[in-house]
């Protein structure tokens, strides 16, 4: 008779491992399916557990378990902006993006949940956790425009970026992911040169930090494409100057 392969020694997971792998059964189904859809049971079953196991972990039942994969998400979503201070300044905004796009893409029917609210699971520290999320992107993004301590209109102006990218996400998801992901990081990218540009005829401040980030700009990077785009276009305009 031909020998049977051992069947693998049963591991016991630490507390640690335990709690990992529940909450990564967690954010699958919350990435898929909106908050108020997903059960303890779904998540046991996910995680190949017992519920009885997951009240272990987390006694206060679904809410705590919410929270916990919320925060794990909303600590994913703050790295996407983590990005070394060399290199042009839309360089290193694109490659923000394509890690916050990923994620997006990747949770699609979540993100949505999570940004746009109402759910019957939401509280005051779901809401705390997101917007610490967006806050923690403006201050990853006022660092590389590197301008010391940030005025009303430029934080503002970082600040309303965040929100722009959150809401463009959100339509995109809602327009069946079109236009393709890189066109609209591109456009995003340009978006925020635009909005810095506007501000910086208004502010001191931001107009030295453009003068600053556009010494590292290239003619074929990302602004000299804009500024070959949207040139023609107000040229129409000069009898306004």
């Amino acid at each position: 008779m031909t020998p049977q392969a051992p069947t693998p020694a049963y591991r016991r997971l630490s507390v640690e491992e335990r709690r990992s792998q529940l909450l990564e059964a967690a954010l699958t189904l919350f990435a898929h399916r909106a908050p108020e859809e997903v059960s303890l049971d779904d998540v046991a079953e996910a995680a190949g557990v017992s519920r009885p196991l997951v009240y272990r972990y987390f006694p206060g039942g679904k809410q705590q378990l919410y929270e916990a994969a919320l925060r794990t998400a909303a600590d994913e979503l703050e790295h996407c902006f983590a990005e070394p201070p060399q290199g042009p300044l839309t360089r290193r905004l694109g490659n923000a993006l394509d890690r916050y796009l990923a994620f997006v893409d990747e949770h699609d029917a979540g993100f949505s949940a999570l940004l746009q609210g109402g759910s019957v699971v939401e509280t005051s520290r779901t809401t705390a956790i997101v917007d610490g999320v967006r806050r923690a992107a403006a201050e990853h993004i006022l660092s590389h425009l590197r301008a010391g301590e940030p005025g009303p209109r430029l934080r503002m102006t970082v600040r309303m970026w965040i929100s722009a990218v959150e809401g463009a996400s959100l339509i995109w998801l809602d327009e069946g992911k079109r236009p393709p992901v890189e066109e609209l990081r591109d456009w995003l990218v340009e978006q925020f040169v635009a909005s810095l540009l506007a501000t910086a005829g208004r502010d001191a401040q931001t107009a030295g930090v453009v003068r600053a980030a556009l010494v590292l700009e290239s003619a074929d990077g990302p602004v000299g494409g804009l500024a070959r785009r949207v040139l023609p276009v107000v040229g129409d305009a000069r009898h306004l100057l």
